[in-house]
């Protein structure tokens, strides 16, 4: 009677072990299938429409018209790789924050992180282009980390005060309302002749991508990644609790450092490339979390990832196409779609708690 009463919760577990891989196998699936037509999509659609077909006779065989390859290798697929890599970046940089401190409705942009990102970088962009005609990508990225650095900073100082988490959320809203205040105040006063780029880049948007961001960014955001991917059983052995991190021989305070200096990475690359960009680091991880019923970091980091690039390719396309010629602030598009799950998250979490008293 025991035996087969063992034989038929090992087939349970087992069973359940099938649906969870499967269920994951599903997500991935889709992502892939979803991020491959929006960046199709961000090809083709323009003032100049490219049919699939001549999209492929260009990337591949060479062939075409002379004016359609210019426009997809000079302008539309270095943005649309950006939005991939930028947006997979942004989601990553969330779930890292989420981790760290532990509530889903951190992220870089809410705790003012994408803000000090923004302040330096700006600071950094006026004052080089009254000595310089351009600023390196490699300066923007370096600022915009120091930007971040200095929001963690200031973050991590009040987590020490301040143990309710909603009110640590509500000082990262006032030290992101502080950068942003420093950042209008510095373009303000700077010559309208110097903050032709900056303007749109404050604004957030993924117009104006080149090669060379592509290729520096693949580069820090790929690195990045594979650092976080590497993290994943800490990452696991945290989501049970501090205690049982150093149960398992994890030093946390190391953990802690690493954690925030990988998101404040990822963070700046985006906001150095692409202004910052508003809910991504929230909503996307959140979804994909509830989409694979688990939170399982070997499969929610990559899960991420791809997120973050289908999410945030498909605001760009929106931001481009929704009222052409204008374009639209990607933030615009993405709090449109954002904003309404990290309601719904706060909704959630606060009915779960009342029914748990």
């Amino acid at each position: 009677m025991n035996h087969s009463a063992d034989n038929q919760t090992t087939r349970s577990f087992h069973d359940e072990r099938v649906r969870r891989r499967v269920r994951c196998l599903s997500v991935f699936i889709i992502l892939v299938v979803a991020l491959i037509l929006i960046l199709i999509l961000n090809i083709s659609l323009g003032n100049v429409r490219i049919p699939a077909g001549k999209i492929a006779e260009i990337l591949f065989a060479g062939g075409g018209d002379i004016n359609e390859r210019s426009i997809i290798w000079k302008i539309r697929l270095p943005r649309a790789l950006m939005g991939l890599i930028l947006g997979g970046a942004l989601s990553v940089s969330g779930f890292l924050l989420q981790t760290f401190f532990q509530n889903p409705i951190a992220g870089p942009y809410v705790l003012g992180i994408s803000s000090g990102a923004k302040m330096t970088v700006a600071i950094v962009m006026i004052y080089f282009l009254n000595r310089a005609a351009s600023v390196s990508s490699i300066a923007l990225i370096l600022a915009a980390f120091i930007g971040s650095m200095i929001s963690t900073a200031f973050i991590l100082l009040i987590a020490k005060k301040i143990q309710n988490m909603a009110a640590l959320l509500v000082a990262g809203i006032m030290i992101g309302y502080i950068c942003s205040a420093v950042t209008d105040f510095v373009i303000t006063f700077a010559d309208d002749s110097d903050i032709a780029n900056l303007h749109s880049w404050s604004q957030g948007s993924f117009s104006g991508m080149n090669w060379d961001g592509v290729a520096i960014s693949a580069v820090v955001v790929g690195v990045s990644f594979v650092l976080t991917f590497l993290m994943a059983k800490p990452i696991g052995a945290w989501q049970l609790g501090e205690t049982y991190a150093q149960t398992m021989g994890i030093n946390t305070r190391r953990f802690r450092i690493i954690l925030i200096l990988l998101s404040s990475v990822l963070t700046a690359c985006v906001t150095a490339y692409a202004g910052p960009i508003s809910f991504i680091g929230i909503a996307v991880p959140y979804l994909i979390r509830h989409a694979l019923g688990t939170s399982n970091p070997i499969a929610v980091i990559p899960a991420c990832f791809l997120g973050g690039s289908v999410f945030c390719t498909a605001c760009d396309l929106i931001a481009r196409m929704a009222f052409a010629p204008t374009e639209l602030r990607i933030s615009t598009v993405s709090s449109v779609f954002g904003a309404p799950v990290v309601i719904f998250m706060m909704i959630k979490g606060r009915m779960g708690k009342e029914s748990g008293s």
